[in-house]
């Protein structure tokens, strides 16, 4: 960690030839204002279009040019901007993006261009159904709290937004103390740092000064009202999308190894009980699956079907009762199988160096603990039926949510919806 505040964190990976690199600030949606709404995402785009020495066309070619790949991300608790390049571009990665993120001119024409490119981001958006169902659940489920917001804001919002709110919204968060680099791959950790202090003190950022880094989020659980029940949006689709959950756990509750293991006996592949009841044994759907997201104050755990519309109740009642059955018991079979699933998939994944950049990230913003591949599978490894199906009991207390898209009638779910979970 710099004096300033700025942390620094590489994990080298021997024999690779390439690195992934991403500078994160710990900002993200649910930090907007009604007055900001849509800004973080918005501030996403423009750090693209131009600095005090670089151009837009700049920014680009400086990657296109050396085969790199560079993008951002928004999230509800985090912004990230990365890319991924040889060894040998390392030094210019680390000067392109710290170039972006604290000389950012944020034009007042430029501004407006991208509005209409963002507008246009979430038109695309609004005529995938996957994304409409997913955007209504977490609304449904988390009602007023900050995280049931759409990551990028509404139409109606982002006509609304203006320069100066984006740019006051700029200052107050991309600062030495917010800001966390990391790095995974062919990386040297001492040249690291002298690139980015280089780079940053360059930019005209003071780095002798002294700064804490932004304290971690509040982990103590928030209180969740529901938002709705049931949700339904009425769409001419060959599909009906479903979701059906309920408030989940937070990304550090102890309990998140046992969700993992829950999660995919329930619907985490192939022989998952979904797939293999709602799929295999019945042919209702081609996809069928479950998901547990986790936040710093709250989380969610959902069940999706992509259905013909005529099948969407059937398919919801079988979602349902297959949550329900999880609090029955799960067999120590089912639990060896998830337990390898969960752990080859994770050794596989850190085969990718913007795996590992991102679990750096996400360690530090939101865990506060770097949690390796042993001692993942040691926590694995503690997971009990005993403790699945205390969890699922609890899962099942809470209040269920439905969302649907599709040719569908909201009245066909209407008393299933209010039907109690346990």
């Amino acid at each position: 960690m710099l004096p300033s505040g700025v942390r620094i964190l590489s994990e080298q990976v021997p024999g690779a030839r390439s690195a992934t690199i991403g500078y994160w600030v710990a900002v993200g949606s649910r930090d907007e204002t009604p007055e900001t709404y849509g800004s973080t995402h918005f501030l996403e785009h423009l750090l693209f279009k131009g600095t005090t020495s670089r151009s837009a066309l700049d920014i680009a070619v400086s990657f296109d040019s050396v085969g790199g790949e560079h993008n951002a991300m928004t999230a509800k608790e985090y912004t990230c901007y990365y890319a991924k390049i040889q060894d040998r571009d390392l030094p210019m990665a680390v000067e392109v993006i710290a170039d972006m993120l604290t000389s950012s001119l944020i034009d007042r024409d430029e501004f407006e261009t991208e509005r209409g490119v963002i507008l246009e981001e979430l038109a695309m958006a609004d005529d995938d159904p996957g994304d409409v169902v997913n955007e209504r659940f977490f609304e449904a489920v988390l009602g007023d709290h900050p995280l049931g917001r759409p990551i990028g804001g509404n139409p109606a919002t982002i006509n609304a937004a203006t320069r100066d709110a984006v740019w006051s919204h700029y200052r107050a968060n991309y600062r030495p103390q917010d800001l966390v680099i990391t790095v995974a791959g062919a990386v040297d950790h001492d040249e690291l740092v002298a690139g980015v202090t280089a780079a940053l003190e360059r930019a005209g950022w003071d780095l002798g000064a002294t700064a804490r880094p932004v304290e971690r989020r509040d982990a103590e659980i928030d209180l969740i009202t529901r938002g709705s029940h049931l949700t339904v949006v009425k769409r001419p689709t060959e599909q009906a999308n479903v979701i059906v959950g309920v408030p989940g756990l937070t990304s550090t509750d102890d309990r998140r190894s046992a969700m993992a293991v829950l999660n995919s006996i329930l619907g985490g592949g192939m022989s998952s009980r979904l797939f293999q009841e709602i799929r295999e044994k019945r042919g209702l759907v081609y996809s069928v699956y479950s998901f547990s997201p986790g936040y710093s104050d709250a989380g969610l755990f959902g069940m999706y079907a992509g259905c013909t519309p005529a099948k969407a109740v059937q398919v919801t009642e079988l979602m349902i009762s297959e949550f329900r059955r999880i609090a029955d018991g799960v067999t120590d079979e089912e639990i060896r199988r998830a337990s390898g699933q969960l752990s080859g998939a994770a050794a596989l994944a850190l085969e990718d160096s913007d795996t590992r950049m991102s679990r750096l990230g996400r360690s530090e913003i939101t865990l506060g603990e770097f949690v390796d591949l042993d001692e993942s599978l040691r926590r694995l490894s503690l997971v009990t039926a005993d403790g699945i199906r205390d969890l699922a009991a609890d899962l099942s207390s809470r209040p269920l949510s439905i969302a649907a898209v599709g040719a569908i009638d909201e009245s066909a779910f209407a008393g299933l919806a209010e039907s109690p979970v346990h």
